[in-house]
C-alpha cells in the first residue's frame, strides 16, 4: 500500500467558449485556495496554467493543464482546457476523465457557438456540471438575458442559485439566494419535483413539512450528480465576487472520485508530453487499483507491459513525486516509452463505461500540406510532426511518398499558426503551409459484396477473403464484424484482415476517408503451414498474414464499387449578429457562399442600434471567406460564430482527393507493385 494516504479527490474540468474568462477563473480559484500568492493575468501571460511561451504570448490556452488545490478535506484536480474551437481535441481528451465540470459563460456575450457544443457533449456524457456566469462586472453584462439563454439553449435543468446586484459595473455583486427566500424555495422545489416523484407529491399537496430546505438541497445535489440538473451561479473572476458560492457548490454538489485502491488496475491516458530529456510523460486518470513505481503495467493492448520508473500526483498546485498513485487520482507517469493518448492502463473492462476514451466531437475538417523552408530540414520536419502527433493524435499526419509531401489535419487557421510557431521555437524548423483545403468524407450508399478464392484466378494470393460493405448510422464510424466462425483459421489472419480494412478505408473510391459503414467478413480460407520432407517452411505452399493483408484491399474496393459511395462535405452552423439596416444586402452574399439561413430573429438593441440575429448552415469551405467578407458588409459591426454541425452530400460534381499511393483500384498495377515488394532480393 502507498505510504501516503490521499484525501478524497474531485477531478474537475473548466470549460468555456474562448474569452469567457475560464483561465482567469482557474487563477482566482487557485489564489483563493492559497496555491498562488498573487493573481496572474491572461493579458500579462502570468497565469499558472498557461505555461507554454506561446500561450503566454497569445493569451489563449492551447494545451490542457492540471493543477490542484485543497477545498477543505477534498483535493480538487483542476483541469484548465482550451476555449478556442481550433483546440477542441484537447477538450475531448479531458472529458472522459472528469468527475464534474464548470462551464463558464460570459455575462456579456452570453451563450456562444462553442458553449452549445460543449454543453451538448457534457449532457450526452452525463458529466455533472455547474454553469458559472462570469464577467458580471463588465460593461454590457446582462445577467437576466444570459440566464434565460442558458435555460433555452443549453439545458432545461438550469436552476439559478443567486442573483447579481448592479450588473455591468465594477461594483457588481453576486448574491446567493437565502434559505429563507420563499420565492427561491418555491422555484427550486418546482424544478426539482419534475425529476423526483416524492418531491412532486409533496409539492402538489403543498406539504411544507416535507419540503424543508435541507431536503431540497439534498435533492439538488443528487440531481446534479446524476447530470439531470445544472445549477447556475454568477460572479467575476476579476473582482472575486461569487467565488465563495462557486467553491461551496463544487464541494457540495459535485461527486467525488470513486474506485477501490485494492481493485484491479484500470486507468486511461489523456495527455502525453515530453520531459526535459525528451522522455515521454503520460498523464493518466486511475479508476481502480494502485500503481506503484517499478510496476510492470499492461497498456494499450500491447503484448509487452511497460515498466513505470516514476510516479507523481497533484497536490497544492504542482506534481509531487510519490511511490504510488491510487484510484481516483491523476498520475504523471514516466517510463512508458510507447504510450499514446487514449491508451488504457490495465484491462478496459475495468474502466467505467462513461470513462472509456471515445471521440466526442467532430474530427478535423481541414487539411494543409506542410513544407520545410530549407529542403535539408525534411527529415527534421517529419520527426517534429511525429512528436506533435503524439501529443495530438487528431493532427493526423498523411504521407505522400510519390510527391514527397506531408499533410496535417486541422480544426482552423489559428491551429496552423500554433503549429508553425511550435515547429520553429521547439524544433528549430521553419515551415510554410499551402492553402488549407476542406476534408470531405465518403459514405456508402448501398450494400456491396465481393469474394476472392484461394488458388482461383485472378487471385494471386494464398488467401480466401469475402467482404460485404453496407451503410451505418452517421457518426458511428467503421465497424468490422465476423460472419464466419472465429476458429475457422488462425486469429492472426482475422486481425490482419480487420487492420487492413481500416487502413484501406482511409482512402475510398474518390480518395476520401470512408466513414460510417459496417464491413462483414463473409468468407475466409487458407492453406495450413506446409514444409518439405526436411521440414523447411515453403511459402509457396502456405498462407501467411501477408497474403490476407495484400488481398483484402482488392476485395474491399470491389465491394465498395458494388455498394457505391457518395462524397459528403462538412457543414457548419453559423450565427450572425448584424445591424438591421444591412440585413437586406447581407442575404445575397450568403446565397453566393452557399449559406442557408433560417428566419431572422429580432434582437434587443445593442451598442450600435437594433440588430438581427441570423442562424443557418454554411459549407465549412466557405466559413473563412464569410468571416473575411463580414466586416465590409456590416461596417465592421457584424459578429460571426460557427461550429461544425454535420456532413451533407456535396452538390454538383464531387471533388476527388489525390491518393497517397498507387490505388488498389488499378488491379494490374497494384498486383505488380506488391508482388515486386514481397519478392526476395
Amino acid at each position: 500500500m502507498p505510504s501516503h494516504t490521499p484525501a478524497p479527490t474531485l477531478n474537475l474540468g473548466i470549460l468555456a467558449h474562448v474569452d469567457a474568462g475560464k483561465t482567469s477563473l482557474t487563477e482566482r480559484l487557485l489564489h483563493r485556495a492559497g496555491v498562488v500568492d498573487e493573481l496572474g493575468s491572461v493579458d500579462d501571460g502570468s497565469t499558472l496554467t498557461d505555461s507554454l511561451a506561446l500561450e503566454r504570448r497569445r493569451g489563449i490556452t492551447i494545451k490542457s493543464a492540471v493543477v490542484s488545490f485543497a477545498l477543505d478535506d477534498v483535493t480538487v484536480n483542476l483541469i484548465d482546457t482550451p476555449g478556442h474551437p481550433d483546440f477542441i481535441a484537447e477538450v475531448e481528451r479531458v472529458l472522459s476523465v472528469l468527475d464534474g465540470a464548470v462551464l463558464v459563460v460570459s455575462a456579456v456575450e452570453g451563450v456562444q457557438a462553442q458553449t452549445r457544443v460543449l454543453m451538448r457533449t457534457l449532457r450526452r456524457l452525463a458529466v455533472p456540471t455547474l454553469v458559472f456566469v462570469n464577467k458580471v462586472d463588465r460593461r454590457g453584462a446582462d445577467t437576466a438575458r444570459v440566464r434565460a439563454e442558458i435555460g433555452r439553449k443549453l439545458t432545461p435543468g438550469a436552476i439559478a442559485l443567486g442573483t447579481v446586484r448592479s450588473p455591468g459595473t465594477r461594483g457588481a455583486r453576486a448574491v446567493p439566494y437565502a434559505p429563507d427566500d420563499a420565492r427561491f424555495r418555491d422555484r427550486l422545489a418546482e424544478s426539482l419535483a419534475e425529476r423526483d416523484d416524492a418531491l412532486l407529491a409533496a409539492y402538489v399537496t403543498d406539504d411544507r413539512a416535507a419540503l424543508t430546505y435541507a431536503r431540497l438541497r439534498a435533492a439538488l445535489a443528487e440531481q446534479t450528480r446524476r447530470a439531470e440538473t445544472h445549477p447556475v451561479l454568477f460572479g467575476s473572476a476579476i473582482t472575486g465576487t461569487g467565488l465563495d458560492a462557486l467553491a461551496d457548490a463544487v464541494k457540495e454538489l459535485l461527486p467525488r472520485a470513486t474506485g477501490s485502491p485494492e481493485g484491479p488496475l484500470a486507468g486511461t491516458v489523456f495527455k502525453v508530453e515530453r520531459g526535459a530529456a525528451g522522455e515521454k510523460v503520460a498523464y493518466a486518470r486511475l479508476y481502480s487499483g494502485t500503481l506503484r513505481v517499478r510496476d510492470r503495467v499492461p497498456f494499450g493492448g500491447r503484448a509487452e507491459p511497460g515498466k513505470v520508473t516514476a510516479v507523481s500526483v497533484f497536490e497544492q498546485g504542482t506534481a509531487v513525486r510519490r511511490e504510488a498513485a491510487v484510484a481516483g487520482q491523476i498520475a504523471r507517469l514516466q517510463g512508458l516509452g510507447d504510450v499514446r493518448i487514449g491508451d488504457v492502463l490495465g484491462d478496459v473492462r475495468d474502466v467505467p463505461e462513461r470513462h472509456v476514451p471515445r471521440h466526442h466531437f467532430a474530427p478535423p475538417t481541414l487539411e494543409t500540406v506542410v513544407e520545410p523552408r530549407r529542403p535539408g530540414d525534411r527529415g527534421a520536419l517529419h520527426t517534429a510532426l511525429t512528436r506533435l502527433a503524439e501529443q495530438d493524435p487528431l493532427i493526423g499526419l498523411r504521407q505522400d511518398p510519390l510527391r514527397q509531401e506531408v499533410s496535417v489535419k486541422l480544426y482552423g487557421e489559428v491551429q496552423k499558426e500554433v503549429i508553425e510557431a511550435t515547429l520553429a521555437e521547439e524544433f528549430g524548423v521553419g515551415v510554410d503551409f499551402r492553402e488549407t483545403t476542406v476534408l470531405c468524407v465518403e459514405r456508402v450508399v448501398g450494400t456491396g459484396a465481393h469474394v476472392e478464392v484461394i488458388d482461383t484466378d485472378p487471385n494471386p494470393f494464398l488467401a480466401t477473403v469475402g467482404l460485404r460493405v453496407e451503410p451505418a448510422p452517421p457518426g458511428s464510424g467503421v465497424a468490422f464484424r465476423l460472419g464466419v466462425e472465429l476458429g475457422s483459421m488462425p486469429y492472426a489472419f482475422f486481425a490482419a484482415i480487420e487492420e487492413t480494412v481500416r487502413e484501406t478505408l482511409l482512402q475510398g473510391l474518390r480518395g476520401w476517408e470512408v466513414s460510417d459503414c459496417l464491413v462483414s467478413l463473409t468468407r475466409c480460407g487458407y492453406w495450413p503451414r506446409q514444409s518439405h520432407a526436411h521440414a523447411v517452411f515453403d511459402k509457396s505452399m502456405s498462407s501467411t498474414a501477408g497474403d490476407f493483408r495484400l488481398l483484402t484491399p482488392l476485395v474491399l474496393m470491389e465491394a465498395l464499387r458494388a455498394a457505391g459511395t457518395r462524397v459528403h462535405e462538412p457543414v457548419h452552423r453559423f450565427r450572425l449578429t448584424v445591424p438591421a439596416d444591412v440585413f437586406g444586402t447581407l442575404l445575397p452574399a450568403l446565397g453566393r457562399l452557399g449559406a442557408v439561413p433560417h428566419a431572422p430573429v429580432p434582437h434587443a438593441p445593442v451598442a450600435h442600434g437594433s440588430a438581427y440575429v441570423l442562424d443557418g448552415l454554411v459549407p465549412a469551405a466557405r466559413v473563412h471567406e464569410l468571416g473575411q467578407l463580414l466586416p465590409g458588409l456590416t461596417r465592421g459591426e457584424g459578429e460571426l460564430e460557427s461550429a461544425f454541425e454535420r456532413y451533407e452530400p456535396v452538390r454538383g460534381a464531387p471533388p476527388a482527393r489525390p491518393r497517397t499511393d498507387h490505388s488498389p483500384l488499378d488491379r494490374k498495377e497494384y498486383v505488380q507493385r506488391v508482388t515486386r515488394r514481397t519478392q526476395p532480393g
